[in-house]
């Protein structure tokens, strides 16, 4: 085997390496950026329509979509290079936080929806 051979495997196994590391980087600050269970279980208002607001504003997973987004980026293209091995963990870590995501952006959509509806309904209500 030739010395550029080895420097070629060497190098990629080095770039491998720091692949993974920002892939894990990227998801740990995915998980960090989730919204904080406490700020979605205890909302403070003085009516509904502010409990909503409050829910809506603390179900924002903005960050830790992008972040996911950015971890996600960066294994497909590792995966695709090779550089992670078939069984893999970070792949099962990245399907259970993109779950968690999915599941936080379903119930950010359906409070914008009671958001939107509640002020006409509470219209309606006060006509009859």
């Amino acid at each position: 085997m030739s010395q550029s051979t080895l420097d070629d495997e060497d190098l990629f196994g080095e770039a491998a390496d720091e692949m993974r590391a920002d892939v894990e980087a990227s998801l740990a600050a995915a998980r960090d950026a989730l919204p904080d269970p406490d700020e979605v279980w205890e909302v403070e208002a003085d009516n509904a329509l502010g409990v909503l607001n409050g829910l809506k504003s603390a179900l924002d997973a903005s960050e830790a979509r992008a972040e996911f987004r950015d971890a996600k980026k960066w294994y497909t293209m590792g995966e695709r290079a090779g550089a992670f091995d078939e069984d893999d963990e970070l792949a099962e870590e990245m399907d259970d936080l993109e779950a968690v995501l999915d599941d936080v952006e379903a119930a950010s959509e359906d409070v914008t929806d009671l958001v939107e509806t509640l002020p006409e309904l509470r219209s309606a209500l006060a006509e009859d």
